[in-house]
């Protein structure tokens, strides 16, 4: 067929041929360009998707106690809300005195109460994951318990956050194993410990809480008070009373570092 267009079409075959041929480089040139980027990963060339995605943050898996800011510092961590009752009035003390917070939540605890996560995130504060289930015997399950509870836990809160990352995490009653440290680590989340228990879980009357805080002050940054779990009336009052105090000690406050 090409060479009777050539013999026999004169200018007419010459211009259908040169038709034909832009035709097919121009499909050649179509289906190239249309080619999925993974084609090339078998000749060793990166898929461009895979080129494009950012890769997982990961942080060390060391369980982290120390200030982000220099000098005498504190970090304020709240354990186990939001809760619609307390985590506002604890919200209204940290307001009040000037000081930022990292709030350690529960998964369920987040889902339910999505406006209170997007208030603390609204109002500068981190956000931490503290489980599903707040099971303090989570060290002795299996890895694949523990991480369950980590991740589920991570993408409610986050959710409820409405974006907002969570940046750390903290084992209920500090049950942290290998394992756990690295799958939080892996997902972008710091270990979070802590250095001053203030024991207001235990109820025990709001200069129980203070007299507490302020012994142990000297042992490290990181303050533990809570949010949920029960009537927190006691760790208001007693908030209210030590953030002011913490500031005539010459204290200021910072988030834990990362």
């Amino acid at each position: 067929m090409a060479r009777r267009g050539g013999i026999e079409g004169g200018i007419i075959g010459v211009t259908a041929v040169a038709v034909v041929s832009m035709a097919v480089a121009g499909i050649l040139a179509f289906t190239q360009s249309d080619t999925p980027a993974d084609a090339d990963a078998g000749n060793g060339h990166k898929p461009e998707h895979a080129q494009r995605r950012a890769p997982q943050v990961k942080v060390d898996p060391e369980i982290e106690h120390a200030s982000d800011r220099p000098g005498k510092s504190l970090n304020i961590t709240i354990d186990d809300g939001p809760d619609p009752i307390w985590t506002p009035k604890v919200l209204h003390v940290l307001e009040k005195n000037g000081v930022k917070a990292t709030f350690c939540m529960i998964g369920p605890q987040a889902q339910a109460n999505p406006d209170m996560v997007k208030k603390v995130v609204a109002a500068g504060h981190k956000l931490c994951d503290h489980t599903m289930d707040h099971n303090t015997g989570m060290d002795h399950r299996p890895e694949s318990y523990q991480a369950k509870q980590i991740i589920d836990a991570q993408k409610m809160i986050e959710a409820a956050a409405g974006g907002a990352k969570v940046e750390y995490y903290r084992a209920p009653g500090g049950a942290f194993t290998p394992y756990s440290r690295r799958i939080a680590a892996d997902r972008g989340m710091r270990p979070l410990g802590w250095n001053v228990d203030s024991k207001d879980f235990e109820r025990g009357g709001v200069e129980s809480i203070v007299n507490t805080v302020q012994r142990e002050i000297t042992l490290g940054p990181t303050v533990l008070f809570h949010d949920g779990g029960g009537n927190r009336v006691q760790t208001v009052e007693a908030m209210e009373r030590l953030l002011p105090w913490m500031k005539q000690q010459g204290y200021g406050f910072g988030f834990p570092r990362r």
